[in-house]
């Protein structure tokens, strides 16, 4: 699949999300796990384009490509935003609680790191590297 390249803004989000389902269905995933991968990408996407540029300077770039080989799907997004490592974010140990009692944020990070098989972080030059792995022989 060829590579996309956006400006980071919400109306992305749509062909993000066209390109990752494109992408698990030539992989042969399952809905499942498309649906879970598709998700992920999402959540991380849309940290991105919501908190990683402070509102003087210009939206950062998205980049959006496929690694496909016979064990795995990996989908890269890359940014150019403040360098931002998902593991390092202190996840939500709170889902037990009611919405009420939950505090706000972190349950987009704590679901792209839960629901891929992996989810690799690298800061190369001034780029944010995501890249999301889905096993295919769990179809």
């Amino acid at each position: 699949m060829k590579p996309l390249t956006f400006s980071a803004t919400l109306d992305a989000l749509s062909s993000i999300g066209e390109y990752v389902i494109a992408a698990t269905d030539k992989a042969g995933l399952g809905q499942k796990q498309a649906y879970h991968l598709r998700l992920a990408v999402d959540e991380i996407a849309t940290n991105v384009i919501v908190h990683s540029c402070p509102k003087s300077e210009p939206k950062p770039l998205l980049r959006l490509r496929v690694d496909l080989n016979e064990q795995d799907l990996a989908i890269i997004l890359e940014d150019t935003g403040l360098p931002f490592d998902p593991h390092q974010t202190t996840l939500p140990n709170d889902l037990h609680c009611s919405l009420e009692k939950r505090k706000i944020g972190g349950f987009g990070i704590y679901l792209a790191l839960k629901w891929v098989d992996q989810l690799r972080y690298e800061r190369v030059g001034v780029w944010n590297r995501n890249i999301f792995v889905m096993k295919r022989n769990d179809c």
